[in-house]
C-alpha cells in the first residue's frame, strides 16, 4: 500500500463542494471515480480542506493510500485523462510516508477572496468572483481586518452549521489589496472555522461601501453573536490557495 499525495486544481462551480455529497457531484466523487477508473481501487480520498459548493482551488493538498504497483507520474497522468471532462487537474502526484495526512499533518491554509468591482457584468470571469458594482474602499477595508488577526473567539463569523469544537483560532493574515478594477483579501491561518472567510469578507465589503464604521468589524467580532453578522460573502469569489505542511 502506497501513500500519495494529490495537489490538486479546480473550478468548483459545477460541484456541490469537496466532500462527497448525497445529493450532487462534488470534487472527492469525482477523484475516487478516476482512481477506480485507473487502479480498480475504490478508495477514500483524504484533504487538507473541505471546500463548500462553488469554491475553487489553486493547490489544495490531497492524499489516497493505493494497493496497486503505480508509478506516481504515471498515476497523475491516468487520474487526469479519467477526470476529464471536469474541471478539476492534478497538478503534481508524490509518495509519502504512511504517517503523512492531508489534514492533520496540514500547519496551515491559506485563503484568496476575489471581488470584481466593477459595473459591467462579469464574462469571464462569471462564478469566479463576487461582483461588486458600488466602489469599495480598500485601504479602509485592510486597516478595519487587521482587528480581526489574532487569537479570538470568531463566533459571530462561524456558520450555524460548523462541526468544529470550539470557535476559537488565531488568523495569522488578513489583508485587503486592490488591482484595478479587483479587490483581493488574502486569509491565512492553521485552520478555519466553516464559512469565517466568507463571513470576514462580507462584513469588510460594507465598510469598504461605507455602510459599516471600520470599528463595527471589532465591535461584531466582540460580540460573539453570529446575528451581528452583517453579510456573507457568496462562494464563487472563495480560491483555496494552498496548505503548509513542516518541512521534511
Amino acid at each position: 500500500m502506497t501513500r500519495f499525495a494529490l495537489t490538486l486544481e479546480f473550478d468548483g462551480t459545477p460541484f456541490f463542494g469537496f466532500q462527497r455529497q448525497s445529493n450532487g457531484p462534488s470534487v472527492q466523487q469525482a477523484i475516487e471515480k478516476a482512481i477506480f477508473a485507473t487502479t480498480g481501487e475504490a478508495v477514500t480520498l483524504h484533504a487538507a480542506g473541505r471546500t463548500d459548493a462553488g469554491v475553487h482551488a489553486l493547490a489544495m493538498q490531497a492524499h489516497v493510500d493505493i494497493a496497486k504497483d503505480i508509478e506516481a507520474f504515471r498515476l497523475m497522468e491516468a487520474l487526469n485523462h479519467y477526470l476529464r471532462p471536469d474541471p478539476v487537474a492534478v497538478l503534481d502526484c508524490q509518495v509519502k510516508p504512511d504517517d503523512w495526512h492531508a489534514r492533520y499533518s496540514c500547519i496551515g491554509r491559506e485563503y484568496r477572496y476575489r471581488i470584481a468591482n466593477r459595473r459591467a457584468p462579469l464574462t469571464l470571469d462569471a462564478s469566479r468572483a463576487w461582483q461588486l458594482a458600488q466602489p469599495l474602499d480598500a485601504d479602509l477595508m485592510h486597516r478595519a481586518a487587521q482587528s480581526l488577526v489574532g487569537h479570538h473567539d470568531f463566533t459571530t463569523f462561524r456558520s450555524v452549521h460548523c462541526q468544529s469544537v470550539s470557535p476559537v483560532k488565531t488568523l495569522d493574515r488578513l489583508d485587503v489589496v486592490r488591482s484595478g478594477e479587483e479587490i483581493f483579501i488574502h486569509a491565512a491561518a492553521r485552520s478555519f472555522l466553516h464559512h469565517q472567510v466568507r463571513s470576514m469578507v462580507g462584513c469588510l465589503a460594507l465598510v469598504g461601501m461605507g455602510r459599516w464604521r471600520g470599528e463595527q468589524i471589532a465591535e461584531a467580532l466582540a460580540a460573539r453573536d453570529r446575528t451581528t453578522l452583517g453579510l456573507n460573502a457568496p462562494s464563487e469569489g472563495l480560491y483555496f490557495v494552498r496548505a503548509l505542511y513542516p518541512a521534511a
